[in-house]
């Protein structure tokens, strides 16, 4: 399956706050970003350039910063399979770690900003097709 990928203009730092933390009413309102919350973390992925402007209010936050995504353009139907590990596969043969997450229509891998370039190279060999 020939899949489109584009990759998302922001900059983007997942972050760790405490068990139960209240997430801040600021974070609601940005266009994008995610929530998850276990009985162990809760935590955010949000735009880093939004993050370092609200410095102050996230001091006791545990923050991975210079990640890049990809957003594979859906949506997806729920009856396909494997579409996750067809595109970490080759990644992880170049050694390039992942950060997934799936939305109802989509999912995106995260790439550390470094690795970028190296990655858009495997996944168009790969045969899919990257909008930048």
């Amino acid at each position: 399956m020939a899949l489109t990928l584009c990759v998302l203009p922001q900059s983007l730092a997942v972050c760790r706050l405490e068990p139960g933390a209240k997430i801040p009413a600021w974070v609601w309102r940005q266009p994008f970003f995610c929530a998850a919350r276990t009985d162990d973390e809760t935590s955010l992925l949000l735009d880093e350039n939004l993050l370092k402007k609200k410095a102050a209010l996230t001091t006791d936050w545990a923050v991975e910063g210079n990640w890049r995504a990809f957003k594979v353009l859906g949506p997806l139907d729920f009856s396909l399979t494997g579409i996750l590990s067809a595109i970490a596969a080759p990644l992880a043969a170049a050694g390039i770690s992942i950060f997934a997450l799936s939305t109802y229509d989509t999912d995106y891998v995260l790439v550390r900003a470094h690795a970028l370039d190296a990655a858009c190279t495997v996944l168009s060999t790969a045969g899919y097709l990257i909008k930048r």
